[in-house]
């Protein structure tokens, strides 16, 4: 398609911003409202299949009347030189595989809490869906749109729908990507809302674990694996994954549709549970790390030279040095970087607050308890002394009294 076609009369055309196996898409101006929109234009290759234009326009026109605010909006459809396109809500932003890409060659993992965020939300636009009676059957990254403040947003109804009545009738051809179909989709039956689910649950492991659960060199390889062969432990790729959530993700990945959620607004509950749960587990955390913030609140805040805060504990006041003069305070630097004032070696202020000495018990010398002993050897001689001297007295005072 040439850069600055009008389509319709309305739609002018820019720039591509993407391409897949069955449409290319580029940016648009609506010229009737002046607002920037994003067209889907079918392959030639597929302009021959009357049943697929036909199911195309068909579930294009179903999903024109969603309204969600994780789904993108179909605004019309039309025709030009023979081929079919869709106008649709422009996103600025990415698709999710750009995100998966990203992540795989930084080598990091998306965290659990953003994934469930991304995946609760393409629960929601896909639960929506299901309660209007549409089954997606190509839930892929590439299919979901995710803006800069994080909203994802489901694209691609009208053609995987579309795809789907197509297969039916053409069962030669392989439509979709078979590394996100279900089992049972592998196997060619009609596919339903688990297997929907199915296919986040492959998006799901793909984003913990930057890897997908099956590959190989062809589609039916990849679609055999899906049939028989059980999921690597996600923990094996990420061990950061809780085992509860492993749990989950081992339960949507269930090869019978029996045994997973029915719908996508069923897990999208799981999922919300799950998050709530995790949150409330990690606030007694949270609330310990307050307690303790609040403990050293009365500590004292002092700076590096280099601009860093630090800490330390508040001395006790019985504890507290003695005033210094501002010639010494101001040849005082704080921190382990800072040059001390003159030639004076700098000490720490810690090491300046000497503790508090206990205080001692007065104990005599041993001279000192001798000569101690001595006076009270002398004074109880004395007493007796005195007391020898009272007779002595009174037959001085007889004698005395008969002269």
């Amino acid at each position: 398609m040439q850069l600055g076609t009008v389509l319709s009369e309305r739609y002018k055309v820019g720039e591509r911003i993407g391409i897949g196996g069955m449409a290319a898409v580029y940016r648009a101006e609506d010229l009737q409202l002046g607002r920037e929109v994003a067209i889907k234009i079918i392959h030639e290759s597929l302009t021959g299949d009357d049943v697929f234009l036909e199911q195309f326009r068909n579930e294009a026109h179903a999903a024109a009347n969603m309204s969600h605010p994780n789904i993108v909006m179909v605004h019309d459809i039309g025709h030009f030189d023979g081929r079919s396109f869709m106008v649709m809500e422009y996103v600025e932003g990415r698709t999710l595989k750009d995100i998966v890409r990203e992540n795989q060659s930084n080598k990091e993992f998306m965290s659990v809490d953003r994934m469930l965020t991304l995946a609760i939300q393409i629960c929601r636009g896909l639960g929506y869906a299901h309660r209007s009676g549409l089954v997606h059957c190509d839930m892929k990254p590439q299919n979901i749109l995710v803006s800069d403040d994080d909203r994802a947003k489901i694209t691609d109804f009208g053609i995987s729908r579309a795809v789907s009545e197509a297969t039916r009738t053409h069962s030669d051809v392989v439509w979709g990507t078979p590394q996100y179909f279900s089992p049972e989709q592998a196997a060619g039956e009609p596919p339903s809302p688990a297997s929907d689910v199915y296919s986040i649950g492959i998006i799901m492991y793909e984003l913990l674990g930057n890897d997908l659960p099956f590959k190989g060199d062809n589609p039916t390889a990849i679609a055999l694996k899906h049939l028989q062969s059980p999921p690597p432990h996600i923990r094996t790729l990420n061990k950061k994954v809780p085992p509860q959530m492993a749990q989950i993700l081992h339960k949507i990945l269930a090869k019978e549709p029996a045994g997973r959620y029915r719908t996508a607004g069923q897990l999208q509950r799981i999922l919300e549970t799950y998050q709530k749960q995790a949150e409330e587990a990690t606030s007694p955390f949270i609330e310990s790390l307050m307690a303790k913030a609040n403990q050293s609140a009365d500590t004292d805040l002092t700076v590096l030279p280099t601009g860093q805060p630090i800490r330390q504990k508040a001395t006790p006041a019985r504890d507290k040095p003695k005033k210094r003069t501002a010639a010494s305070q101001a040849a005082t630097h704080i921190g382990p970087t800072s040059q001390p004032v003159g030639d004076k070696p700098k000490r720490d202020l810690k090491k300046q607050q000497p503790p508090a000495k206990k205080a001692k018990q007065f104990v005599p010398a041993p001279s000192e308890m001798a000569f101690n002993s001595r006076l009270v050897t002398l004074g109880v001689v004395a007493v007796v002394l005195l007391l020898g001297l009272i007779p002595l007295w009174y037959f001085v005072a007889q004698v005395w009294g008969a002269l």
